[in-house]
């Protein structure tokens, strides 16, 4: 029997089957555009994140093959968790031999803790429920004094080889310094609660039409907020196609040896006249740096990461250059993550009670303050009472 994709009976104790296409792909952001409901995607990604989570929920999935630990206690990520609330079955730790039994396409099934493709079996896992996940999310947050301990000495190590980014100048394009230059700039990363932010900021992008820098994934961010990115600046490995090309300028993030791998992606694309940026540090942070060196009035950052654990998530050890480009940029950065949560789009009844008391007052003032309309509305009631016989 089928009940939302998955067959009961037949595997092992009882336990729940569930078959489907395999999505093969060691980096999970690389295979979510291709993800549907009758996919069964197999990862390579330790500590799974919660924006990552979240995408594969929004993909329609219901199960995720990882053949790394998604939870290995490090520190409290919350992506298995909201997998497993989700109702997505996570089969965890197969191990990265999976990669040469299973390719793109396969038929393959899920049968308790095992994986199975023609009816043989190929690895063994666990299986990662919302009990399981919520109690490792609970163990790890016990121990995060030593993951902060870790990720502290880290950022001051790394602050005296990025200390530079507080007196450098970047080489960025004239053509862009002048576009910026005097006007309010748009910061957005794909982190945290993005898209809630952004429908938040409707207001402002609509009366103040600020400069939109995009850093990456961003760029299809914006898209789907319904904007234009006026500059996409990044190592281009998160941003669709289609965001790449929808963007007005490319500004390709290098190492500060001048290699670019971004460049390639850039120029298969056909986008040409891109340039290449040489610096330390995040792509959100220099994206930063960008907009205050150019003249900027004012610089609002969405998604960008700020907390430990959205930093672990993303695989940083550190904050050396996010620490250095808010000493540097200072009042004229304003940070609008949590935007969304201060001014909540839904209406609450009372509000709704009021704005129609309101508008009856509003009605009735215009009809007392006439007498034309006054007769007009005491005639019709005189109607009304024939009509209705009272």
């Amino acid at each position: 029997m089928k009940e939302n994709g998955f067959v009961k009976g037949g595997g092992p104790g009882g336990d729940l089957r569930l078959s489907g296409r395999a999505v093969v792909g060691k980096k999970t952001k690389n295979i979510v555009p291709r993800l549907d409901g009758g996919c069964i995607p197999i990862v390579d990604h330790e500590n799974l994140d919660r924006v990552t989570a979240e995408s594969l929920v929004e993909s329609g999935v219901a199960a995720v093959v990882n053949a790394a630990g998604s939870a290995t206690g490090m520190y409290p990520n919350l992506g298995p968790f909201i997998l497993a609330r989700a109702g997505v079955y996570i089969l965890d730790g197969v191990g990265r031999k999976v990669f040469e039994e299973v390719s793109d396409g396969d038929e393959i099934e899920l049968r308790g803790d095992g994986l199975f493709k023609n009816g043989a079996l190929v690895a063994v896992g666990e299986h990662l429920d919302e009990e399981t996940a919520e109690r490792r999310l609970r163990e790890s947050r016990e121990v995060v004094g030593y993951a902060l301990e870790s990720f502290a000495q880290n950022t001051v190590e790394y602050m005296r080889i990025e200390k530079g980014l507080l007196y450098s100048t970047l080489d960025v394009p004239e053509e862009l310094a002048k576009e910026i230059r005097g006007r309010q700039v748009l910061v957005v990363v794909r982190g945290y609660d993005y898209r809630q932010d952004l429908a938040a900021l409707g207001p402002y992008l609509r009366g103040v039409r600020p400069f939109v820098i995009a850093v990456d994934g961003g760029a299809d961010a914006i898209m789907e907020a319904g904007w234009r990115t006026d500059l996409l600046f990044g190592d281009m490995d998160s941003v669709s196609t289609h965001g790449l090309l929808s963007s007005k300028h490319v500004l390709v993030h290098a190492y500060p040896n001048g290699e670019a791998p971004g460049m390639e992606r850039v120029r298969k694309a056909g986008i040409k006249g891109a340039k290449a940026l040489p610096a330390p540090g995040l792509s959100e942070d220099i994206a930063i740096l960008v907009a205050e060196q150019c003249g900027a009035e004012l610089i609002v950052a969405v998604g960008t990461h700020v907390g430990l654990v959205e930093f672990l998530d993303k695989g940083r050890k550190g904050a050396s250059s996010t620490f250095l480009t808010r000493l540097k940029v200072g009042a004229k950065l304003v940070d609008a993550k949590g935007v969304s949560k201060l001014y909540p789009g839904h209406v609450s009844p009372m509000m709704l009670v009021a704005l129609v008391a309101a508008g009856l007052i509003a009605v009735s003032a215009v009809v007392y303050s006439s007498e034309q309309i006054a007769d007009i509305f005491n005639l019709l009631a005189i109607r009304l009472r024939l009509l209705l016989g009272i």
